[in-house]
């Protein structure tokens, strides 16, 4: 079984497709408006941003946590949690072996809450 979707709130479907686009640095895929949905494309994973969905909390792995906070804050994100240690993996049941599993949390332009993750090398 793989993921295919996942979706997120939007109140203002151009405000939120401007935010995502800015956090993982590509454009849209498609849009349909009406009835309000935007995809983007995760490497394979399709994030729908639909105006009316319910909230959820999703977590992005990103290259580098504190340079993709630091351009988001500049962009006027709420920062929630700044960069910070959760784990360090010993083993690769929840992570790459060998790795400590750092998080922050930001809020989206729709004040939804947005997880990144990034697997730094011990």
């Amino acid at each position: 079984m793989d993921l295919v979707q996942i979706a997120q709130r939007a109140d203002d479907l151009d405000r939120a497709a401007a935010f995502y686009t800015l956090l993982v640095g590509r454009p849209p895929v498609a849009t349909y408006d009406p009835p309000g949905l935007v995809f983007f494309d995760l490497d394979g994973v399709r994030l729908m941003v639909e105006r009316g969905a319910p909230s959820a909390t999703i977590y992005l792995r990103v290259d580098d946590v504190d340079a993709t906070v630091a351009r988001l804050r500049d962009a006027g994100a709420v920062i929630e949690s700044e960069p910070h240690l959760i784990f360090t993996h010993a083993n690769d049941t929840l992570g790459p072996v060998g790795t400590d599993e750092w998080q922050a949390f930001v809020r989206d332009s729709e004040g939804n809450l947005v997880g990144l993750v990034e697997h730094r090398p011990r």
